[in-house]
């Protein structure tokens, strides 16, 4: 039987991003995370650390195996030297990615100010849309309180979206860890109880129009502006999530329509 209530371990928290932990240990592991921000920021690094590394090296795991390195074509000496043979392939690989990982020096290797923000308002989203008891600090009925406080913290004026035409209500928001200081999150939900989120933080990146990240089995339209940066993350259906997005996007950019980006 599994303890629900017991702490959790640093294997567990691995084992969590690796998506190996059985299905109610996860539940505890995710109100465990809800509560101990020290290991929620732990979980985010590794996740984004996984990201990174997926987007920089995700391509050779889809690359056919070399002919010279093809089990049948190696000579039979024995099974002591083809396990040897095949073991040093793969600690060459994982030394050459990782000693590539490491020195990053190509601009290929090294993600953009854009990825870590979008990495970033996607782990939150993923970590908070799933709470039941605790998704929010202050509850959407307090909006007023919320954009006010959010705001102070954040440095600037922060707007909370009314998204009730396409069908979604504020369940409220929190105050989060940013890439590169405080950052805001909204949280959002329609009636059949599907989450979208709006992550807003202090960026120093040129502007952009809206752009698409897709991560696991959700995604994010994010955009920076004057300094700031948003996101808005749900599930990965890229239109349904566009047409959330650009509804945001028109009430948080208040320049004047002429001088709007395209998408």
């Amino acid at each position: 039987m599994v303890d629900h209530d017991s702490p959790v371990t640093e294997d567990e928290l691995h084992a969590f991003i690796d998506g190996e932990l059985p299905a109610d240990r996860r539940t505890a592991v995710e109100a465990w995370l809800a509560t101990h921000a020290e290991d929620a920021a732990r979980v985010a690094a590794w996740r984004l650390q996984m990201e990174m590394l997926r987007a920089r090296y995700g391509g050779v795991a889809s690359e056919p195996v070399p002919v010279r390195l093809a089990l049948d074509r190696l000579p039979r000496r024995g099974h002591m030297w083809i396990g040897a043979a095949v073991a040093a392939t793969i600690a060459a690989f994982l030394i050459g990615g990782l000693t590539g990982w490491l020195a990053r020096g190509a601009s290929a290797a090294a993600p953009s100010d854009y990825d870590i923000f979008a990495m970033d308002a996607l782990e939150a989203h993923r970590l908070y849309v799933v709470e039941v008891r605790h998704p929010v600090e202050v509850p959407g009925t307090e909006s007023a309180h919320l954009v006010q406080w959010l705001s102070k913290r954040v440095g600037y004026q922060l707007r909370a979206p009314d998204l009730d035409r396409i069908g979604l209500k504020l369940v409220g928001g929190r105050l989060l860890p940013g890439p590169t200081g405080a950052a805001a999150f909204f949280m959002y939900e329609n009636a059949a109880g599907e989450r979208f989120t709006i992550y807003s933080a202090r960026a120093n990146a040129p502007d952009t129009a809206l752009r698409y990240h897709a991560g696991e089995q959700v995604g994010a339209f994010y955009w920076f502006d004057n300094d700031q940066a948003f996101a808005v993350s749900g599930m990965a259906d890229r239109d349904k999530l566009h047409k959330v997005a650009a509804a945001a996007y028109e009430q948080i950019d208040t320049r004047s329509p002429g001088a709007r980006r395209g998408s």
